[in-house]
């Protein structure tokens, strides 16, 4: 398995669609979540840099799914995918959000993995479930993030983690999961190391 040097990773592009997303050749790890889980925080802290996906006061702004690559090599992709359920917008707006994120994971051939994040104070939501439930239909694995444990003391945080373990036992063979915390940069080797194994074989089928 090849360690990858996430700190290399850069902006590539945004689509609206699936239609308009980059070639669907290499490999790819999308990052899904409910908005305000803290999924761009995780996304930068993985990637040590500050802001290479936005994070917004106004949760759920994002409505593109943006590409980036690992410097040079447009081969291993890691893709943010909308945040979707808190933004103050249109049912409309948000259902078409969610029709492109079930297109995109239903319909793109380099996608290796989803990164699911979740606030360990809030998981489960009827977002995750709902992702859940597309994973499994693709039969594609997903690693959750349980982030902002640092809002918790040690021992809540692991009890959070083996409640929502139990809980995610039908799906044990597709789902792994761990604590994490951007503030404190906890769990980033255990995320790291879930994302060389999806990526570090770009040309597989």
């Amino acid at each position: 398995m090849t360690q990858l040097n996430y700190q290399t990773a850069r902006f590539l592009t945004s689509a609206p669609t699936l239609a308009q997303c980059p070639s669907d050749d290499g490999a790819e790890v999308a990052f899904a979540g409910r908005s305000n889980a803290g999924k761009s925080s995780a996304i930068n802290t993985l990637t040590r840099q500050k802001a290479l996906a936005r994070t917004s006061r106004t949760p759920g702004r994002t409505q593109l799914i943006n590409f980036f690559t690992l410097g040079d090599d447009t081969t291993r992709r890691l893709v943010d995918l909308p945040g979707y359920g808190y933004a103050k917008v249109p049912e409309a707006v948000k259902l078409e959000w969610q029709r492109h994120l079930a297109d995109y994971l239903r319909g793109r051939r380099s996608l290796r993995g989803v990164v699911l994040v979740m606030d360990v104070r809030h998981p489960l939501t009827e977002f995750d479930q709902t992702m859940l439930g597309w994973a499994d239909d693709q039969n594609m694995p997903v690693h959750i993030l349980l982030t902002k444990a640092d809002k918790l003391k040690s021992g809540a945080a692991k009890s959070a983690l083996q409640q929502v373990r139990s809980r995610l036992r039908e799906w044990e063979d597709l789902v792994t999961l761990q604590l994490f915390s951007s503030l404190k940069r906890e769990g980033v080797d255990e995320a790291s190391a879930r994302l060389d194994q999806w990526l570090s074989d770009p040309l597989s089928p």
